[in-house]
């Protein structure tokens, strides 16, 4: 049976996928007030920012990937307007559940779907934008969600993928600490659950860096690909087209 990495611990594949499944019931009452302490807010400049890149336009088709509690499923939507097609998926039924409550009771009515990465239940060439925010590193396949995603954007479509990346050297050191410190205390005290954010530490860690996930995605047949680095790379968002 294959093994992959579940932070630096290394499981069979169907054991990442539960354990994975077990952070994000864990971590969604608590997600978007632990998102905040742990960025100091930063998040929300990194998701505006995606959003100014993603050129939505009225009447846009968006498929939302690992969407959780629907941030930028949100902005998406203010951008499409009536007209646009914007979907909200998530494999963990919690954070789903959580982002669809929030959407509504903020007068958004979308389309909110349980669905994998790696076998998106989509057409080819429907969407015009795809978006994955934070949600690559856990998935056990990369590439092939990658390759799914790129099937499912028309010619022209745009894939953005916002993630944890590698930091500058002068960060490394502070980084550290604070990833495997301060975050675990903040989940303790904060969600009464320091496991899931020790795991968040280690699985940003084991993400590919930012030129590693560029060739992924070129080799997931996506052109111009480039990046742009967020916070001293705190974290990065790659952008590729589908030729």
């Amino acid at each position: 049976m294959t093994q992959t990495y579940f932070g630096y611990e290394q499981v069979h594949e169907h054991e990442k996928v539960h354990k994975v499944a077990g952070v994000f019931h864990s971590v969604a009452a608590n997600y978007d007030v632990m998102n905040d302490l742990m960025s100091g807010g930063l998040h929300r400049l990194w998701k505006a920012f995606t959003v100014a890149q993603a050129g939505i336009r009225p009447g846009c088709k968006v498929l939302d990937i690992a969407a959780g509690t629907g941030d930028l499923t949100r902005a998406f939507a203010k951008k499409a307007g009536p007209t646009g097609e914007v979907w909200h998926t998530d494999i963990n039924e919690s954070m789903l559940r959580v982002g669809r409550d929030r959407l509504i009771n903020e007068g958004f009515v979308l389309p909110s779907l349980i669905c994998d990465a790696e076998r998106l239940p989509f057409p080819d060439n429907y969407f015009d934008r795809v978006s994955v925010a934070f949600g690559l590193r856990n998935m056990t396949h990369k590439d092939a969600a990658l390759a799914e995603m790129r099937r499912v954007l028309k010619p022209g479509g745009k894939l953005l993928v916002l993630e944890f990346s590698k930091v500058t050297p002068l960060l490394r050191k502070p980084y550290d600490l604070y990833s495997f410190k301060v975050l675990p205390w903040l989940g303790d005290k904060i969600a009464n659950d320091a496991d899931s954010y020790r795991y968040l530490a280690e699985s940003i860690r084991m993400h590919p860096d930012q030129e590693t996930l560029k060739g992924m995605m070129e080799d997931a047949g996506l052109g111009r690909v480039d990046y742009f680095n967020l916070t001293g790379g705190i974290t990065a968002l790659h952008v590729g087209v589908k030729l």
